[in-house]
């Protein structure tokens, strides 16, 4: 089975979210997506900065899927 990361920016001021990015990696399993998941957050609210991310509240949600045909 392979497993697909889809993240989400939004922002809590304006109450809105950025279509959602798919990354074209997959992962082996939901545990590796999910480790990516939280790392790539990590790494997108540091380069976005504590200004920003403070002055418009911005919080990322993610998922895995399971990419359809790859049944293991």
């Amino acid at each position: 089975m392979k497993v697909a990361l889809t993240i989400i920016m939004c922002s809590l001021l304006k109450v809105e979210c950025l279509p959602p990015y798919t990354f074209a990696t997959t992962y082996d399993d939901y545990y590796d997506c999910l480790g990516a998941g939280y790392q790539k957050s990590l790494e997108k609210t540091q380069e976005i900065g504590r200004i920003i991310i403070n002055k418009e509240l911005v919080y990322f949600r993610f998922s895995c899927t399971q990419v359809p045909g790859t049944d293991a």
